[in-house]
């Protein structure tokens, strides 16, 4: 017996498929949205026959995001960006998109609008991602009144864009620079798709949670711990931020930056608890996977005999 109808905007990530994995071992029957389903038809094997529906939707136009909306009883919008590229710049990504998503569902009368966006983004007022999430956010409040925002720390898993670039990073070169030495509450993507499914059982609405994993790492202390991992000795080098300037502008010249300087300026920031919204733990819903013991499971990849290693 189906419980909820969940639409999934942003699916084929690493958040995506672990959603897709407990919602329907949880009963939802989940319609998974991607720009490609021929690139997505993998997904299929994520969840039980019956359970999952994938459509092929342009997410810029409205008539189709109308289409999909209804019929469904919670929505989830997972879809960010890091830096910008063509069509997918921060304004429609992170404002436009959920603004249009979030009036759609009220017009539709569904029962949840979830929207994540990220945490510690509320002083970086000097970051174009950071103020077009929390452009985002406020939207989506007005427009959806009962909606449930979800800002979590970095998360990461073997699919992410975070650990596994500082891996090969610090694979490949002799020294690695710190710009800032930012403190992060990384959590794992199990339990984040976790907060996510409770989020739908419980019905939970009209609030803001700030998701986070059970460490408070600095930037440094990831490195140090990725090191540790890959049996490497490298030097972590504090750098003068008019040089972090100069090296970010020539990671900007690649097709996918290292690093982008919208970036650099929100590693000023904290990633942790701002302490303005509950967190996860506040609703009893516990992020026990800790970074190192979880990345132990992926690293021996960039170790020396490594898939990744370097030659």
């Amino acid at each position: 017996m189906v419980n909820k109808k969940v639409l999934i905007f942003g699916a084929s990530g690493q958040i995506g498929r672990k959603i897709i994995r407990k919602a329907t071992l949880n009963n939802h029957k989940v319609t998974a949205v991607t720009r490609n389903i021929h690139r997505s038809l993998f997904l299929k094997t994520q969840a039980p026959l019956g359970y999952l529906d994938i459509e092929e939707c342009n997410i810029f136009d409205e008539n189709n995001l109308k289409k999909l909306i209804q019929e469904h009883d919670v929505c989830i919008n997972l879809v960010g960006i890091l830096f910008e590229k063509k069509n997918n710049t921060f304004k429609n990504i992170h404002v436009n998109l959920p603004s249009v998503l979030s009036r759609i569902c009220k017009e539709n009368n569904l029962d949840q609008f979830i929207h994540v966006s990220a945490l510690g983004i509320e002083e970086a007022i000097d970051s174009d991602y950071a103020k077009s999430k929390l452009e985002g956010e406020k939207l989506v409040k007005e427009n959806f009144e009962k909606s449930t925002i979800l800002k979590p720390s970095i998360v990461f898993s073997q699919d992410d864009g975070f650990s596994t670039k500082f891996l090969s990073l610090l694979n490949l070169l002799p020294f690695f620079p710190i710009f800032y030495n930012t403190k992060f509450t990384p959590i794992h993507c199990t339990d984040f798709s976790k907060i996510i499914v409770e989020v739908i059982n419980r019905n939970i609405c009209s609030t803001t949670i700030e998701c986070v994993g059970p460490q408070v790492l600095t930037f440094r202390e990831i490195l140090e711990i990725l090191l540790k991992l890959i049996n490497k000795k490298r030097i972590l080098v504090p750098m003068p931020i008019l040089i972090s300037k100069v090296m970010v502008k020539f990671f900007e010249l690649m097709p996918n930056p290292l690093m982008t300087l919208d970036q650099l300026k929100l590693l000023k920031y904290d990633n942790i608890l701002s302490g303005k919204y509950k967190s996860n733990k506040d609703f009893g819903i516990q992020s026990n996977l800790q970074f190192e013991n979880e990345v132990k499971k992926y690293s021996f990849m960039w170790a020396d005999g490594g898939e990744y290693s370097k030659k």
